[in-house]
């Protein structure tokens, strides 16, 4: 199955910016998409950015013009550049794959980066 592990994670003041990173390796077929997700106690994990492999890109309105998504490295790697991070920003990034399989989407996801945002 499909490897991704994320980094970049860590605490950042308000106003600041962080890059996260995710490589997947181990796929048996064409990763079509990849994204971020993110996750905060007592809420659903909500996605924050994605690529899609022609290269358009999807954000939350939350986060549009503040976070960059881009993959590179043969599409295996993607990135998410987040500037003017807020407090409400914090919550654990997931990296997420989709391949399609006949059909059907097959998603794998990361363990998790943590994502601090103090005030």
């Amino acid at each position: 199955q499909v490897r991704l592990v994320e980094s970049g994670g860590g605490l950042v003041q308000a106003g600041g910016s962080l890059r996260l990173s995710c490589v997947a390796s181990g796929s048996r077929f064409s990763i079509g998409s990849m994204g971020w997700y993110r996750q905060v106690p007592g809420k659903q994990r909500e996605l924050v950015a994605s690529v899609v492999d022609g290269g358009s890109t999807t954000y939350a309105d939350s986060v549009k013009g503040r976070f960059t998504i881009s993959r590179h490295n043969g599409a295996n790697t993607v990135y998410l550049q987040m500037n003017d991070l807020k407090p409400e920003d914090t919550a654990v990034y997931y990296c997420n794959s989709v391949a399609m399989v006949i059909g059907t989407p097959i998603t794998n996801w990361g363990q998790g980066t943590q994502v601090t945002v103090s005030s």
